[in-house]
């Protein structure tokens, strides 16, 4: 079964910037903004434990998802065609 690409593209930006987006008013409500860079920042640049970074993070989250989801559903799409074709011409012999 193909997966739709677009529609995982999406699902993928979606789920990956919300759930940093939660992530981050959640640190901020247990420890308090403290606008220190962390790991993830280093990969998102104006990422930090902050409102506004809360933001930014999902921006880049989105984008970031929305690109991964789609390279990873166009890779199992073609990676099921190659499967798919060499079973049926071995049985087809």
């Amino acid at each position: 079964m193909k997966l739709n690409t677009k529609a995982l593209a999406l699902t993928s930006g979606i789920l990956w910037g919300v759930g940093l987006f939660i992530s981050t008013w959640w640190l901020i409500f247990l420890e308090g903004a403290s606008g220190d860079v962390t790991f993830i920042g280093r990969i998102y640049p104006g990422y930090c434990i902050s409102p506004m970074g809360s933001v930014i993070g999902l921006a880049y989250g989105f984008v970031d998802g929305l690109i991964c989801g789609g390279i990873f559903a166009c890779f199992y799409n073609c990676l099921l065609e190659k499967c798919f074709s060499a079973t049926s011409e071995a049985k087809a012999e």
